[in-house]
C-alpha cells in the first residue's frame, strides 16, 4: 500500500509547485506515494509523511496554521507523538522556531529552539536573499547524500538562529554564513526551496520520501 504524504494547506501559497515537485521526485525515485494537499485535521493525523510549505510573513503563516480547526493538534500528534517524518520548507521551516520577529514578535511551534531574525544589511550582504547558493552540510545527513555542496534556490529576508548548534545541519554563504537547514530526530527544515531547485531539489525531496529517521 502506498504511503500518504500530506502537504498542509494553511493559506501560505506555493502549494501547487510543491505538490508537482514531490510527485515528480516520487516518480523518479520509483516510490509509490499518494500525495495529498489538504487542510483537514483527520488527513494530517493519518499521514505517513508531512510537508509544511510556507511563503510570506512568519506571523501570518503561524496565524493561518493555528486558525485551521484541529490542524495544529493533529500536526503535533503526528510529528511529536507518532514521530512521522516532517519537512518544513522556507517559512514552514521557520515556524519550527520558538518565536519570530517579523512585524513584531510572534510565537512559533517551538519544536526546534531558536529565533527568526532579520538578515543583516551590508554592501556585501543583500536582503532579501534571492537566488542560487551552494549548501554545505555541517555533519552527514541521509537527505543530502550525493548533493552536499550543490546549489539550491533561496528567497527569504529572515534567518533561523538556533539555540543548540547541534540543530543547525547545513549552511550557505551569502556574505556571511546563513542557516540553510535545521533538524532533529524526525524533523527537517529547509530554508531553501527544493521545489524550485531543479535536480538537487528533486534528489532532496526523493530522499525525504524514503527517509527512515529512527
Amino acid at each position: 500500500m502506498a504511503e500518504t504524504v500530506v502537504i498542509i494547506d494553511y493559506g501560505s501559497g506555493n502549494l501547487r509547485s510543491v505538490e508537482k515537485a514531490v510527485e515528480r521526485a516520487a516518480r523518479e525515485a520509483g516510490l509509490a506515494r499518494h500525495i495529498v494537499v489538504t487542510d483537514a485535521a483527520d488527513a494530517i493525523a493519518k499521514a505517513d509523511r508531512i510537508i509544511l510549505p510556507g511563503v510570506g510573513a512568519f506571523s501570518a503563516c503561524m496565524e493561518g496554521l493555528s486558525g485551521s480547526t484541529g490542524v495544529l493538534e493533529a500536526l503535533e500528534h503526528a510529528v511529536l507523538v507518532e514521530a512521522r517524518p516532517f519537512l518544513g520548507i522556507c517559512v514552514g521551516m521557520q515556524l519550527l522556531a520558538t518565536r519570530g520577529h517579523e512585524f513584531g514578535q510572534s510565537e512559533g511551534l517551538g519544536w526546534i529552539p531558536g529565533e527568526i531574525t532579520p538578515l543583516p544589511h551590508s554592501p556585501q550582504y543583500l536582503s532579501p536573499h534571492m537566488g542560487w547558493n551552494a549548501v554545505r552540510l555541517l555533519d552527514h545527513h541521509t537527505l543530502f547524500e550525493g548533493i552536499d555542496g550543490e546549489a539550491f534556490y533561496f528567497a527569504h529576508s529572515f534567518e533561523f538562529t538556533v539555540e543548540n548548534e547541534a540543530h543547525r545541519l547545513a549552511v550557505t554563504d551569502h556574505g556571511v554564513e546563513v542557516t540553510a537547514m535545521v533538524g532533529r530526530d524526525n524533523l527537517i527544515g529547509a530554508q531553501f526551496h527544493p521545489e524550485k531547485s531543479q535536480r538537487a531539489g528533486l534528489s532532496f525531496l526523493g530522499a525525504f520520501l524514503s527517509w527512515s529517521p529512527t
